[in-house]
């Protein structure tokens, strides 16, 4: 008797790496990161991508292009 081990394709669809850092990340509002951070509730980013705020970006970190692009065309104050 033989046994075969079938290997299950990767579908991960999130955006970490392989050592739980995300690719990059998103402009959400400052009220609502403590919050998230405290209570796991969830942000959603200007992008509209949600999830809970679980890291925070250091200076120079990667930013989501989308949300770059959205929060260089607001204007001040918004």
């Amino acid at each position: 008797m033989s046994t075969q081990t079938k290997e299950r394709p990767d579908v991960s669809t999130d955006e970490t790496t392989d050592d739980d850092t995300p690719k990059f990340f998103h402009y959400v509002k400052k009220n609502k990161i403590a919050e998230s951070a405290v209570m796991g509730t969830h942000v959603v980013a200007l992008c509209g991508e949600v999830f809970p705020v679980t890291k925070s970006a250091k200076p120079g970190s990667p930013v989501c292009p989308d949300c770059k692009k959205i929060y260089e065309g607001l204007r001040k104050g918004d």
